[in-house]
């Protein structure tokens, strides 16, 4: 009976070790103070980061726009005759003056040496009849011809000089229809299919031979809205307001231009203007009617912070993108974003310069997750 009051001593005893082993003198559990005293450096997530910086970044408003030939024109001839030849192929880039398609021009060429044979002809009558003039002249002077008859010879040589006149504009009207048989180009440009084919009677009434636009340079055409005006008009009022030009899916620019034209009213359907660029085209790889990208350069914006379009995230809230904090925990920011420029994007709020942006292993991070940052190697902020 004596031994049972000491074991359950001892038992108790045991047991009471056990307790302040597990908990602790402070009364908790120990596992706890041993997990908070052993946060390592090596269980925090590594992430690689890049500081929000400051520059300043070009403003640009981009649109869709469709190309147009400053000119184009549909070659017709303006006289009457068989096609006997097409100089260039069809699609052909031509210079202005090249000859392009050629009428029968015998018909043409026998009626200018008609008129000049009968201008020749009235040429010898006019030397008959100045001459005849002259002797009359002195003649009457000296009594012997009566001053009818010198009048008559003076009308003779005044007939005389406008049928050389009137046969001077028969000459010059065959040289020019005998030039129309010739089909040349008004200007630089490019070919399209022909219409017309060798041995075709070409009339006056409308035929049409071809088609030739100018593709250097260009126009691009666009809409902006009215809410845009005044920024492209302020932008037009400080100078040249250039402009890039990329074809759909492309995300460089192919082309270079500047704007050239804003109209004067809006449209009241649409609340648009119509407004255009003009484009260097040396290589005359764009054509007319494609539809392009256009981005005017409206100003600079200074001060700007950005960050990697890679690290903001969306939620149900907005968009948001998560910084090293101070405890070098994961501190998601809400922010408002502004223009893009090139693999960054324009924060108007929500980061400081400086900051620490996380642009990796987003997927395995929340607010308050213990980070290791690194730099971010590849993507360096440019």
């Amino acid at each position: 009976m004596r031994k049972i009051p000491m074991t359950i001593g001892l038992l108790a005893g045991a047991a009471a070790a056990t307790l302040i082993a597990f908990y602790g003198v402070e009364g908790k559990p120990s596992g706890e103070k041993t997990q908070r005293a052993g946060a390592r450096p090596e269980n925090a997530l590594s992430v690689p980061v890049k500081a929000v910086v400051k520059k300043t970044v070009p403003v640009f408003l981009d649109y869709v726009g469709t190309t147009e030939a400053i000119r184009s024109v549909t070659l017709q001839a303006k006289v009457t005759g068989y096609l006997a030849r097409q100089a260039v192929p069809d699609g052909a880039d031509v210079k202005q003056g090249d000859l392009l398609y050629v009428l029968d021009q015998r018909d043409y060429q026998a009626a200018l040496d008609q008129s000049k044979a009968q201008g020749a002809k009235d040429a010898a009558a006019l030397d008959y009849a100045r001459a005849s003039q002259d002797r009359n002249a002195t003649l009457n002077k000296q009594g012997w011809v009566s001053h009818d008859t010198y009048d008559q010879v003076t009308s003779s040589m005044h007939q005389a000089e406008a049928a050389v006149a009137v046969d001077r504009a028969l000459i010059q009207t065959a040289e020019l229809n005998l030039g129309y048989t010739e089909i040349r180009a008004p200007f630089d440009g490019r070919l399209g299919r022909s219409q017309v084919h060798e041995g075709a009677l070409i009339t006056v009434a409308g035929t049409s031979f071809n088609t030739l636009v100018q593709l250097d340079p260009i126009y691009a055409t666009f809409n902006p809205t009215e809410t845009d005006i005044e920024r492209i008009s302020q932008a037009a009022a400080g100078g040249v307001v250039n402009a890039d030009i990329m074809l759909s899916g492309d995300t460089r620019p192919l082309l270079h231009g500047k704007l050239s034209f804003l109209d004067n009213s809006v449209d009241r359907a649409t609340g648009t203007i119509t407004a255009r660029v003009i484009v260097d085209n040396p290589r005359r790889n764009v054509l007319p009617g494609q539809y392009v990208r256009v981005r005017l350069h409206v100003g600079d914006l200074d001060d700007a912070l950005l960050v990697p379009q890679a690290a903001v995230g969306s939620s149900q809230i907005g968009k948001f993108v998560y910084v090293v904090g101070p405890d070098k925990k994961a501190e998601q920011r809400y922010v408002s974003l502004g223009a893009t420029h090139g693999d960054l994007v324009v924060v108007t709020k929500g980061v400081s310069q400086g900051d620490q942006v996380i642009v990796g292993n987003l997927q395995k991070l929340g607010p308050g997750t213990l980070v290791q940052a690194k730099p971010d190697e590849q993507q360096a902020p440019s």
